[in-house]
């Protein structure tokens, strides 16, 4: 695009490059941006400048923190006996709203995945054992998503905290239908998980 302004052409090739985010959604956004008040752009490069210096992955379960441990690991009355792991920290997001679970998390930052090069060594494995070996959890709960790469990394990781030994009981998410949905549109894999997954009334 030798026809833009560098400065545009520039922003257009960054945005461009965050996940999700293709070329006809960057261009849209970059000029969204030159459209708004450079009072509102300023806030917004401000706020990107300071995301790494005053957001950063607690060191006990990598979620997102503003100093070495979140409010998570830091609250007492949270149960040590369960440990909930996930891949990313948006999924800490999403359980905590729903404001049922009182355990711990452990964020792998990441799922096992062959195709991309990305095995258990590439995770935060390591760091999820050496936590295990502490004797407190009695519980793990896998809520790795239900895709390849999660159903991958779930039966990996219920493997390796078996061959602990230390009695650690491992859960899976139960998967099914949605609240609302209806039955005649939910594909195969979904119901049959529903069916399996079934409980009495």
């Amino acid at each position: 695009m030798d026809f833009l302004p560098p400065a545009l052409t520039a922003l257009i090739q960054e945005l461009g490059r965050l996940p999700g985010m293709g070329p006809k959604s960057a261009n849209r956004l970059a000029f969204h941006l030159l459209r708004t008040q450079k009072a509102a752009v300023d806030r917004l490069s401000v706020a990107l400048a300071g995301l790494h210096e005053g957001v950063g992955f607690c060191k006990t379960c990598a979620f997102i923190s503003a100093g070495d441990q979140c409010p998570i690991c830091a609250d007492p009355r949270r149960d040590d006996s369960i440990l909930c792991v996930v891949e990313e920290p948006t999924d800490v997001i999403a359980i905590e709203r729903t404001g049922e679970f009182r355990g711990r998390y452990h964020v792998l930052l990441g799922a096992i995945s062959p195709m991309d090069g990305v095995g258990p060594g590439e995770i935060r494995v390591e760091e999820l054992l050496e936590r295990l070996r502490g004797g407190l959890t009695r519980e793990v709960i896998l809520a790795t998503d239900g895709d390849i790469e999660g159903e991958a990394t779930a039966a990996y990781l219920a493997q390796v905290v078996d061959r602990l030994g230390q009695g650690i009981g491992v859960t899976r998410l139960a998967r099914g239908l949605p609240m609302g949905g209806e039955l005649e549109y939910a594909d195969e894999l979904t119901i049959a998980r529903a069916l399996s997954g079934r409980r009495p009334l």
